[in-house]
């Protein structure tokens, strides 16, 4: 199985998207580990839904129940914990690194780019630069949103304005919190979040169980 996409891929993905940068340093990124989120802030729950039977598939896609991401993407988002402590909130992770085969077997269920990346593409999961979190408060209850986590209908969409005013607060205040460390949102899916720059990293099929690379 490919452990690593290619610099070609990641190349096209950056032009792609848009995304100009000044120096573009192949080799930092490539190099840049992934690390453990609860290693780098323990405050963070972990709920990662592909190592359970609780996702979309109905199946256990992941070989451990470990959320890996780019270092400097774990950092970024030890920075929205702490905005979030502030008002005794606490992030839930449901997906971060996301090795590129578990991509396929998403693909064929439910072959449609709005909810689920092309693996032909690659996945921002697949390069570690992508995380689906929630909110949960002290005791652990996760806050209301517009919708379920990985609900593919238009309840999940950032622009959904038929929820409850609670839905909504805790929507916006989950964005305020990921947009202030340099996250952007995906427009159909109010949990996903992108780091900056995420082209630039390459497309990995490390397996979960002892992902981090040193």
């Amino acid at each position: 199985m490919m452990r690593g996409f290619g610099l070609g891929v990641a190349l096209a993905a950056l032009l792609a998207c848009g995304c100009v940068c000044p120096a573009f340093d192949a080799e930092a990124m490539r190099a840049e580990p992934l690390v453990r989120i609860v290693d780098v802030d323990p405050r963070i729950r972990i709920d990662l839904r592909y190592a359970t039977t609780d996702n979309f598939t109905s199946r256990v896609l992941y070989d451990a129940p470990e959320a890996y991401l780019r270092a400097s993407v774990a950092e970024r988002l030890r920075g929205a914990q702490d905005d979030l402590a502030r008002d005794g909130l606490f992030l839930v992770v449901y997906d971060a690194y996301r090795p590129w085969s578990a991509q396929w077997t998403l693909w064929t269920v439910v072959a449609d780019p709005d909810y689920v990346a092309d693996p032909r593409k690659g996945s921002r999961h697949n390069r570690g630069a992508a995380v689906d979190v929630g909110l949960v408060d002290a005791s652990g209850r996760s806050l209301p949103m517009p919708s379920a986590y990985d609900e593919f209908t238009t309840r999940a969409h950032r622009d959904y304005d038929g929820c409850t005013p609670e839905e909504r607060a805790n929507r916006e205040r989950l964005e305020r919190a990921l947009y202030a460390q340099g996250f952007t949102g995906l427009a159909t899916e109010w949990w996903h979040f992108d780091a900056p720059h995420w082209a630039w990293y390459p497309i990995l099929d490390e397996p979960l169980r002892g992902a981090v690379r040193r």
